[in-house]
């Protein structure tokens, strides 16, 4: 699936999967960097020096895996190619690459699961790039799933999706692997797409499932077992403190399109670049930021 988003000159995605889980790489060619964490169980790397408060202002790759806390360990493969490659903080004759991760939990598989490693990171990172990536059941929404208030029997398969935005000549791009608890809606309708299911095939309604208390025996949650992770990208001109404020925004398209969302049961996580020179009202940015990643949390669940 081909959901044509736009890329802020320099910066590539690549996929790397195998039949239960993956990895998705976003070289980021020196962009500026945030970060906002909102689920209440993340799995996450390098979320601190994103921090709008912290000296570094750039990041060199943000990764996007499978594997719960297994698959942090992809980073390290991106790591190795950047290192290759002379991309990274460079300190003496040594060159440190700033790579921030952010995982999801799919080892709900009751088949033999290989978790994202190293090779997986290397991969995803070696065959990015700038112009028609493909979304879908690839990379680090191999294995992503949604609406698993019932257990996972009960959930639909989803994905990664992307979505762009724009705004004369200013855009913002999302790239979001959904692997919600709650159900994906229409953020302009309120149909839903995607989520549990009643064995009668009909839709569950998990938003009202958990505001009427009618099913609250039934809940087959976990902490920990779900998560939507992404990257929101623009060729806006910000620094680290709007970056950040981009990141924590974004996470209002979110809430427009899962329901319910940042549940406990999830670590919810958006990563924002800036990559380019172009002047922008920073409110026009956040609210572009926000409907691109309503947009491509729906566009994940539509395989």
């Amino acid at each position: 699936m081909n959901n044509t988003v736009l890329l802020p000159d320099g910066i590539k995605i690549g996929h790397a999967q195998n039949d239960f889980t993956g990895v998705t790489c976003i070289l980021t060619d020196y962009a500026v960097g945030g970060v906002s964490v909102r689920g209440g169980a993340p799995g996450t790397r390098e979320t601190d020096m994103l921090s709008a408060e912290k000296s570094q202002g750039f990041v060199n790759a943000v990764v996007l895996s499978g594997g719960s806390a297994y698959g942090l360990e992809a980073a390290c493969g991106v790591m190795d190619y950047l290192r290759e490659n002379n991309v990274g903080f460079k300190v003496g004759d040594k060159v440190v690459p700033l790579v921030a991760q952010a995982i999801l939990f799919d080892l709900n598989t009751p088949n033999e699961y290989h978790y994202p490693d190293k090779s997986m990171g290397y991969s995803a990172a070696k065959c990015a790039v700038s112009n028609g990536v493909v979304f879908g059941n690839v990379g680090a929404g191999r294995g992503a799933t949604v609406g698993k208030i019932l257990g996972p029997q009960c959930a639909c398969k989803s994905g990664i999706g992307g979505a762009t935005c724009s705004f004369g000549d200013v855009f913002v791009s999302a790239v979001i692997a959904v692997n919600a608890l709650g159900d994906v809606c229409d953020h302009t309708t309120g149909k839903i797409l995607a989520g549990a299911k009643l064995p009668n095939g009909e839709f569950l309604n998990t938003m009202k499932a958990f505001t009427d208390g009618s099913l609250a025996a039934m809940m087959k949650m976990q902490a920990g077992t779900n998560t939507t992770i992404g990257c929101i990208m623009t060729n806006a001109k910000l620094d680290k403190v709007q970056v950040n404020k981009v990141a924590a925004v974004a996470h209002d398209g979110l809430a427009m399109s899962i329901r319910p969302v940042h549940t406990d049961a999830d670590g919810d996580t958006l990563f924002a670049l800036s990559k380019g020179d172009k002047i922008a009202d920073l409110n026009i940015v956040m609210a572009l930021a926000a409907e691109a990643a309503a947009r491509a949390v729906e566009n994940a669940v539509k395989l």
